[in-house]
């Protein structure tokens, strides 16, 4: 098929390549010419793995292509992706949908001919209804114009494979538009629904919930373990093994069960916030009340770090800390909402010397953080450091040798923000070692 892809960020440019990767002829759309001068070359404006790769591969291909005309866009494609950002409006936890709106406004008078939408933004439960009856009412062809709701389960670090083998596929329409809008969604997804990936038809509101809510789910299961790593630092427990014991249970699962430093990124805290907000505005409010706790406690985990770090210190004022991360998660250059980021700069507002490595983040840190102090290594960053924190679980980080590394600070000592070191190693090299929920101190015999 012939389609556009508007919006070339995170979601888009994913989105756009796998759809090329399918066999699709793509177009995609930005007003952003510096950033559609890097994807004509192959050259992503942010992080993912394999996905440089691929955009190359499919540009080099012919199958995609990138533009800022919408004009050409609408002439191009018979079925258009939309996939700008939805972000917390500035002083309210709602969504700003105001990016799709205009994008409709732009795109819906320019086609001239049947044709079909598919939102794959998170938007508010709601919103598809609204910017289907907007389309319709712009374009020349009117009730031709079918507009879907396809929404997106990406995982940053795993968003080629997310888009190319998803768990599911789901396609919110609207009654009156259902056949042609499932018919065009069956064909662009032919060869995943070919493998046997579960393809779910639902109403417009229903596609819309499906994200919002599994993210809300994700948001809560994170900060259930967190709480509870709170338990178990009062009872001297280790969270760690108690999340593998619950991890067993085939209702509960163990992912999404790591006590640590907690979620930030562009997503979750936003998203469940919009939903917070959205349910407020239907009457629904106390139905989502316990997602303010689920909010408080991830916040929470930061205060605690700081608290961590000065308790190891003694004092802040000072103090040389090595911030090992930055992004919000490993494999990732986003550092949205990063805990990483935050604690840093708490750490530095509080006196403490602070230097942070990560992997692929120093770019996007020092345009957010830029009085932090940046290495070009992990060894570099602990040089003469009275405590390490490792904040993003990065394989680099879980690797690091603890023989080495006590050579280079002044300190052993070790906060581990993500629990995802090996406790007997860094003690049985005479670290004192800390994580979340895993007693409150331990150091080597």
């Amino acid at each position: 098929m012939k389609m556009a892809v508007v919006g070339t960020g995170y979601l888009g440019a994913t989105h756009a390549a796998c759809m090329a990767r399918l066999g699709h002829e793509v177009m995609g759309v930005d007003i952003d010419e510096a950033k559609l001068s890097k994807l004509r070359s192959g050259e992503m404006p942010f992080y993912e793995p394999g996905l440089e790769e691929l955009t190359r591969e499919m540009v080099a291909s012919g199958r995609l292509q990138f533009t800022s005309s919408y004009e050409e866009a609408a002439e191009f494609a018979d079925v258009h992706f939309l996939a700008v950002g939805t972000p917390q409006k500035r002083g309210e936890f709602a969504a700003d949908v105001s990016a799709l709106e205009s994008v409709i406004k732009l795109l819906a008078p320019l086609i001239n001919r049947p044709a079909v939408i598919l939102g794959k933004s998170t938007v508010p439960v709601g919103t598809a209804q609204e910017m289907r009856a907007l389309a319709r009412s712009l374009s020349p062809v009117g009730d031709d114009l079918e507009l879907g709701w396809n929404p997106e389960f990406l995982r940053e670090g795993h968003a080629i494979k997310d888009t190319l083998e998803p768990d599911r596929l789901v396609v919110g329409v609207a009654d009156d538009g259902a056949g042609r809008a499932e018919a065009v969604a069956r064909e662009v997804y032919a060869d995943l629904l070919a493998n046997g990936v579960p393809f779910l038809l639902t109403d417009l509101a229903t596609a819309e919930l499906a994200k919002t809510a599994a993210n809300a789910f994700l948001a809560t299961k994170i900060s259930f373990i967190n709480a509870i790593a709170e338990v178990c630092e009062a009872a001297g427990a280790d969270v760690v093994q108690l999340a593998d014991a619950l991890g067993y249970d085939s209702r509960i699962g163990r992912a999404f069960l790591n006590a640590g430093l907690g979620f930030g990124g562009g997503c979750l805290p936003k998203d469940i916030r919009a939903f917070m907000a959205r349910a407020g505005e239907m009457g629904a409010a106390q139905a989502l009340t316990f997602l303010r706790e689920v909010d408080s406690i991830n916040m929470r985990r930061r205060t605690q770090m700081v608290e961590m770090v000065k308790q190891s210190c003694g004092e802040l004022l000072g103090a040389h800390v090595a911030v090992l991360g930055a992004a919000f998660k490993p494999d990732s250059d986003d550092v949205r909402d990063s805990p990483a980021l935050n604690v840093a700069g708490q750490l530095q507002l509080q006196g403490a010397t602070v230097n942070v490595y990560d992997p692929k983040a120093m770019d996007n840190s020092r345009a957010l953080f830029p009085t932090l102090g940046y290495s070009t290594s992990a060894l570099e960053a602990c040089d003469n450091a009275d405590v390490v924190v490792v904040l993003t679980e990065w394989k680099e980080f879980r690797n690091l040798d603890p023989v080495e590394l006590a050579g280079i600070v002044r300190q052993r000592k070790m906060i581990d923000g993500r629990n995802c070191l090996d406790p007997a190693r860094w003690i049985g090299a005479g670290w004192q070692y800390r994580g979340f929920g895993r007693a409150s101190s331990r150091t080597a015999n």
